[in-house]
C-alpha cells in the first residue's frame, strides 16, 4: 500500500533511500574485510620488526627470515604439514569423487541413507569428538596388531576423513548441475561408460575437483585438533609447533614463516582461480557453439 500524499500534494520523503542502502552495504563489506584481513596484515608487518617483542616496533629487518634457515623444528613441521596436505588433498578428491558419483548417479542402493550420513558426519561433529574417536580406535588396533604407530600415517587418516566430507560436498554439487543428456549423447554415439566418464564427465567437473583439492589442502595444512590427537614422537606439524610456542611467547620467526605461507597460498589460490575461471569460460563458449551448431 503506497504512502498517502502530504498536504502539499507530495509524497513524504523516505528515511532510507537507495543511496543510503548502497553506502550501508559497502560499509558492512569494508568492515568485514577489515575484520578478516587486518590481523593477517599486522602479522605480515611485524614479521619485519627488529624487536623480539611482538607489539613494539623497533625498525625494519629481515633477520627473522634469515633465522628460519636454522630453525629445524619449524622447518621440519612445515615439511611434514606440506606432505600431509598434498596426500590428504589427493586422497580426499579421489574418494570424494567416488562418493559423490555414487550419491548422484545411483539414487537407490542398499544403505544409501546411512552412507550419505556417514560421509557428511564429520562436517557437523566437533573435531574434538572425531579426534578422540580416531585415537581410541587406532590405539585398539595397535594393541591388537602392533600397527600403526602414531605418526604421519595416523594423522593422514584423520585429515583424510575430514577432507573426504568437504570434497564430497563440493564435487556432488557440481555433478548435480550437469546435463545428463550430454552423457547420454556420448553413449548413443558408441562410447562406453568409462569413456563417457573420462571424456565427458571428468572434463566438465574438473573445476570442482581443483576447488575440492585446494579446500582440503588448506584444511589439512592448518589443522590442529586432529593432529594433536593423532601425532606421535617426531611427527609434529607446523600448526602444532606454532601452537606450542604460542603458550610460551611467539618467536618473531613464526611471523616470518606465516608470511611466507600466506604469500605462497595466496599465489596458489589466485592461480587456481584464474585456471577455474578460464576453464569455465571455455566450457561456456563450447556449449554456446554446440547450441548454435544444433
Amino acid at each position: 500500500m503506497s504512502a498517502a500524499p502530504s498536504a502539499g500534494g507530495r509524497r513524504p520523503r523516505a528515511w532510507f533511500g537507495p543511496r543510503f542502502a548502497r553506502g550501508f552495504g559497502r560499509g558492512w563489506l569494508i568492515g568485514g574485510f577489515v575484520f578478516l584481513y587486518l590481523p593477517i596484515l599486522s602479522l605480515i608487518v611485524y614479521s619485519f620488526n627488529d624487536s623480539p617483542v611482538p607489539n613494539r616496533w623497533a625498525g625494519f629487518t629481515l633477520k627473522w627470515y634469515a633465522s628460519l634457515v636454522n630453525d629445524r623444528e619449524l622447518l621440519a613441521g612445515v615439511w611434514l604439514s606440506l606432505k600431509l596436505a598434498v596426500f590428504t588433498a589427493c586422497g580426499a578428491v579421489l574418494l570424494g569423487l567416488l562418493a559423490a558419483f555414487a550419491l548422484v548417479r545411483y539414487r537407490r542402493f542398499g544403505g544409501r541413507t546411512v552412507f550419505s550420513g556417514m560421509v557428511s558426519a564429520p562436517l557437523v561433529m566437533p573435531e574434538v569428538i572425531v579426534g578422540l574417536s580416531l585415537l581410541l580406535m587406532l590405539v585398539s588396533v595397535q594393541r591388537t596388531f602392533g600397527w600403526p604407530d602414531r605418526g604421519l600415517l595416523t594423522i593422514w587418516l584423520g585429515h583424510l576423513l575430514l577432507g573426504l566430507a568437504y570434497a564430497t560436498v563440493v564435487i556432488q554439487a557440481r555433478l548435480q548441475e550437469l546435463n545428463p543428456q550430454l552423457e547420454e549423447a556420448a553413449m548413443d554415439l558408441g562410447a562406453r561408460p568409462f569413456q563417457v566418464f573420462m571424456l565427458v564427465t571428468l572434463p566438465m567437473i574438473a573445476p570442482s575437483l581443483l576447488s575440492a583439492w585446494l579446500l582440503t589442502f588448506t584444511i589439512s595444512l592448518d589443522d590442529v585438533v586432529l593432529s594433536a590427537f593423532l601425532s606421535g614422537p617426531g611427527s609434529t606439524t607446523m600448526p602444532l609447533v606454532i601452537f606450542s610456542r604460542a603458550r610460551l611467547g611467539l618467536n618473531p620467526s613464526v611471523n616470518a614463516m606465516a608470511t611466507v605461507t600466506i604469500v605462497i597460498v595466496a599465489f596458489g589460490v589466485l592461480l587456481a582461480s584464474y585456471a577455474i575461471a578460464r576453464a569455465e569460460r571455455r566450457r561456456q563458449r563450447e556449449a554456446a557453439a554446440a547450441a548454435r551448431g544444433g
